[in-house]
């Protein structure tokens, strides 16, 4: 059996912009699934990488992703071809200690997403005899990918792809950050700091789960105003009237829960969170900051302190969501109305697009850019 080209965008060095480029692409060994990407998400961890730095070779971004099984390999049983799949950007292999706990999102077999390579330790995109990662394993900025069958979820076929292909990454990873990982009950004050892709989820997450007073904080107004639109009940430009706001709501008792969904995050963005929840108040950190900086550096007591109000920081990786289980989930709240997936996509690009779709994500103008693949 021959291998395949494909276009994809690649990331060539740290610092530089997506380039186009035709690949070569191994057909599935065993265990690898062969997919026709429709759509893909324009996440900020992308950027992340562009900018910051990537653990391995060159390689093909994207991980947010939806698409077609074209051909599997052997001993594949989660999906066959002709199925329609979202790819989680962490694979589940189901078997070990944290997938068999209820910690998928924990899964051993994640130990390549830095890297980019297969399970096996080997990859499948080369160009001109050098081999590529695909970032998380997948490398959705691509019309088609060799993937491990643990990083499928199979989706029924009537789920549109640029819709299916959120639920990948941002959605579960926002939505379950208030839900699980925060734990978000009803009649809570719940301030969500940064909502752009994950933060407006997380925004959805905390009004499903029934908080009363909900607090958008960004400084960009058009967020701001699609935060209403996702169930925020107030509003504010920055953490200073975010704090000065639920001090109001709550007649001092200060927030129940503090959401970090920034783009990028900081110290003193997390120092604002601290001092914005109460007495046992819960700081969820899902945002990342840049590598070699300390973005945790708190005092143990005073006002933004952690001991006097036992407050808890608690990091979350997707949300806590378990992706086998909670993809089909948010896609069942999707067409039951109770989860707004349309109205994430701002803007649809072509693949040679990526960079102005980026551009425009930097730019405060995107809540979600969806690249729709051509083929």
């Amino acid at each position: 059996m021959g291998g395949f080209k494909t276009r994809a965008a690649i990331l060539r060095e740290r610092g530089r912009p997506w380039e186009i480029a035709e690949l070569d692409l191994d057909p599935p060994k065993a265990g690898e699934v062969h997919i026709r990407f429709m759509a893909s998400g324009l996440c900020h961890s992308d950027e992340h990488v562009r900018t910051m730095g990537h653990g391995g070779k060159p390689f093909v971004g994207g991980h947010e992703g939806a698409g077609v099984v074209e051909a599997v390999g052997p001993g594949v049983t989660r999906v066959e071809q002709g199925d329609h799949v979202v790819c989680s950007y962490v694979p589940v292999c189901g078997k070990c200690r944290y997938c068999s706990t209820g910690y998928q999102n924990l899964c051993d077999e994640g130990k390549n997403i830095a890297f980019g390579c297969m399970p096996d330790g080997t990859y499948r995109y080369h160009e001109n005899g050098r081999d590529l990662g695909g970032f998380c394993m997948l490398g959705t900025f691509s019309q088609y990918a060799i993937v491990s069958e643990w990083s499928c979820v199979r989706i029924d076929d009537d789920i549109p792809f640029e819709v299916a292909a959120l639920v990948g990454c941002g959605v579960p990873t926002g939505w379950a950050s208030s839900v699980y990982a925060a734990g978000v009950r009803p009649g809570d004050t719940v301030v969500v700091y940064g909502v752009g892709g994950v933060g407006s989820n997380a925004v959805q997450g905390a009004r499903y789960a029934g908080a009363k007073n909900l607090v958008a904080v960004d400084p960009v107004p058009f967020k701001l105003e699609m935060a209403q639109e996702f169930g925020a009940t107030h509003v504010a430009s920055d953490p200073g009237e975010a704090h000065d706001l639920v001090v109001e709501l709550t007649r001092g008792q200060l927030a129940d829960h503090a959401i970090l969904t920034v783009g990028e995050l900081d110290a003193e963005t997390v120092r604002h969170a601290v001092g914005i929840v109460g007495k046992t108040g819960q700081v969820t950190v899902t945002a990342v900051g840049r590598p070699g900086e300390n973005q945790l550096e708190l005092p143990a007591g005073g006002p933004t302190g952690i001991i006097g109000y036992q407050r808890r920081i608690q990091g979350a990786l997707f949300g806590n969501a378990n992706p086998l289980y909670d993809i089909p989930k948010l896609l069942g709240l999707y067409r039951a109305g109770d989860l707004k997936l349309d109205e994430l996509i701002t803007q649809r690009y072509r693949l040679d697009q990526v960079n102005d779709g980026y551009r425009d994500l930097l730019g405060g103008k995107n809540i979600r850019g969806v690249i729709i693949h051509e083929h």
